[in-house]
């Protein structure tokens, strides 16, 4: 089996990448992080996921983007909730973090190259809602075209990487789908971007009511609880 790179944040859209992954045959290495994020929640719910998908090599690096701020994510920002759906696609949200996927993929582009990797796997989507500029795959075609430049491995001909980015136009209703034909238990993850410390989602932010619409088009409950009782759409 040949070992691929899967960014794992502990939410929907990594989980349902790391079953693609696994299922299109490769040996999944997962890399998520401990980035200054207002929760360590996710990491959590990283490690369940890791352990239930047999990976072998899960690994949580920390660097601090707090010393940055700039994001709701990672500063005392308000995390904006209780947006209508027309409101979430105007702009990019405070949610926005700055450059965390170009972050993200240098990391991964350097485990890639010590593994021997060729692929890397990352669980962006440029549809329902979120805006952000480096999930377009625009920027995937590019970054990964600057990855093949930037490497020991790539310049002397042994590596040639390939990102990959199965669910970038896909809505959440058919990627929570395509995790249910696959067999994924979505009730390890975690979405929410203000979670309680018990990891229940506030059931007001973007990704809470992106995820609670996404499961409400396939005619099934979100498995996981919220604080806000019966939470919906």
């Amino acid at each position: 089996m040949q070992k691929a790179v899967v960014l794992l944040s502990g939410g929907l859209d990594s989980t349902t990448t790391l079953a693609i992954a696994q299922h299109e045959g490769y040996e999944a290495c997962a890399l998520s992080f401990r980035y200054g994020q207002r929760h360590e929640f996710e990491l959590h719910a990283a490690r369940r996921i890791a352990a239930s998908f047999g990976i072998r090599q899960h690994v949580i690096t920390t660097i601090d983007l707090r010393t940055f701020g700039g994001s709701a994510l990672t500063s005392d920002v308000v995390v904006p909730k209780g947006r209508s759906l027309d409101q979430m696609t105007v702009g990019i949200p405070t949610t926005y973090v700055p450059a965390r996927n170009t972050i993200f993929l240098s990391f991964a582009l350097a485990w890639a190259e010590v593994l021997e990797a060729h692929d890397i796997f990352i669980g962006v989507n440029s549809l329902d809602y979120s805006g952000y500029p480096d999930c377009r795959p625009e920027y995937i075609e590019a970054y990964e075209q600057m990855a093949n430049l930037a490497t020991k491995a790539g310049v002397e001909g042994r590596q040639r990487l390939k990102i990959h980015t199965p669910l970038i136009a896909l809505t959440k209703g058919q990627i929570i789908r395509r995790g249910l034909d696959l067999g994924v238990d979505y009730s390890f993850t975690c979405t929410c971007y203000d979670p309680s410390e018990r990891g229940e989602g506030c059931g007001e932010c973007d990704a809470c009511l992106v995820r609670l619409k996404g499961f409400a088009e396939n005619n099934i409950p979100d498995p996981v609880p919220y604080r806000l009782s019966g939470a919906v759409v």
